[in-house]
């Protein structure tokens, strides 16, 4: 079994839907359930709605699972284990202030050291705990002479779990087999693992710790979609990002054929937009005609493949596309320097035959018109794309005759 851990207190980013495409492949190869975990504890943090969104982000990136668990619904059996660890006498009641606490920390730090409790509470006198009405967190006793894991808090002063306690046993009650997680939390698996240990659980979970995305802004995939990245084509990026891939555009279900976590970097890798925008455009070049259409507001051929050509200039998401499409069937600006010979281009343009080739539409408008191939060509780009410069005319007629006179109209 494997899990994806995600919390609904904010936008999934790049470095989460990549942990999850990683837990998705490796569960489809080894033929095991992947569920998802959702991280409620954190009341206060939360986001309504945010949950639905983490699902339906997955869904769209064809990640499969098995089950959704919350992990609130679990606190029982979190706070079960707390207590038989203090009867087992494997963790004990600490009384220490959090200002106190600060500031041994801030003594550590100042004398460049990791700072690590010095279990001043752990042999507290029974009468001592009993009478206490100070407000008290759980500590779990350290594993024998270890110089890395003190006696951390496993139950904060409210008796909620901590993050680490409670990721250690929904893992130990949800028979995790493989974690597979950011390189950012590697520093708590040797916690986890005294957890289950303390817990007398002796199924060894292996840990995959994949290399963090490095970046200032990190965007989240809600934003990459709001701006035209395609799921398939931020899937590629995310899967090729530090690994070595046999070929540089593919799908997730391709990569399947061949991924392993055996070829993944162990460096952090930068966010590469540049990267990104390429394999994007990649994607949607190849897309059937139609469907490429659709991501510009049409379900036409023609539409298709003009979108194309916008493609070879310097569009290379569907936002960029639309951006470049739709004002060819908006209403013209024309600068000034143009109006008269748009003016008479456009009347003769709507009386005139129907030509399938551009030369003899372009003749024809020469000729009718009077204008210099100058003047021409400004002022047929204008009518045809509502621009001043942009692809080939002959190119962009070729997918444009058929709707000629709606859009001069």
């Amino acid at each position: 079994m494997l899990r994806f851990a995600s919390s609904p207190t904010g936008d999934m980013h790049i470095g989460g839907l990549r942990v999850a495409l990683f837990n998705h492949l490796v569960a489809q190869e080894k033929k095991e359930d992947l569920i998802i975990r959702i991280e409620d504890m954190d009341k206060e943090k939360n986001i309504e709605g945010k949950d639905k969104e983490i699902l339906d982000i997955l869904g769209l990136f064809g990640i499969n699972y098995s089950q959704v668990i919350y992990q609130s619904e679990s606190i029982r059996f979190h706070s079960a284990m707390a207590l038989q660890l203090v009867h087992e006498k494997k963790a004990f009641s600490c009384f220490c202030s959090d200002l106190w606490l600060e500031k041994k920390r801030d003594e550590s730090k100042l004398a460049k050291k990791t700072y690590l409790y010095d279990d001043a509470c752990q042999n507290l006198p029974a009468e001592l705990v009993i009478d206490n009405m100070s407000p008290f967190s759980i500590r779990i006793t350290k594993p024998g002479k270890s110089s890395v894991v003190d006696s951390f808090i496993i139950l904060h002063q409210d008796k909620t779990p901590t993050y680490t306690f409670s990721g250690a046993v929904d893992d130990m009650l949800n028979d995790i087999s493989i974690v597979i997680r950011d390189a950012e939390f590697s520093n708590i698996t040797s916690m986890q693992e005294h957890i289950r240990e303390s817990l007398a659980y002796d199924k060894k979970i292996g840990y995959v710790h994949i290399a963090s995305i490095v970046s200032d802004d990190i965007p989240s995939i809600k934003y990459l979609l709001e701006e035209g990245f395609l799921p398939e084509a931020i899937s590629n990026y995310l899967i090729s990002i530090g690994n070595e891939t046999p070929t540089e555009i593919f799908t997730v279900k391709e990569a399947m054929e061949w991924f392993t976590l055996d070829t993944l970097s162990s460096s952090p890798t930068p966010f590469d937009m540049k990267k990104l925008r390429h394999i994007n455009k990649e994607h949607l070049k190849a897309l059937d005609s139609k469907e490429l259409s659709r991501y510009v507001g049409f379900a036409d051929t023609e539409i298709g493949e003009l979108a194309r050509i916008y493609l070879e200039e310097d569009a290379a998401t569907t936002k960029e596309l639309k951006a470049k499409i739709a004002p060819i069937f908006n209403e013209r600006i024309i600068p000034d320097v143009l109006s008269q010979s748009v003016i008479k281009m456009k009347s003769i343009i709507m009386s005139a035959p129907y030509f399938d080739k551009y030369d003899d539409f372009k003749n024809y408008i020469i000729k009718e018109s009077g204008l210099k191939e100058d003047d021409y060509s400004k002022a047929l780009r204008i009518l045809l794309t509502n621009a001043q410069n942009g692809p080939d005319l002959a190119e962009i007629y070729k997918y444009l005759k058929n709707y000629i006179g709606e859009i001069v109209k």
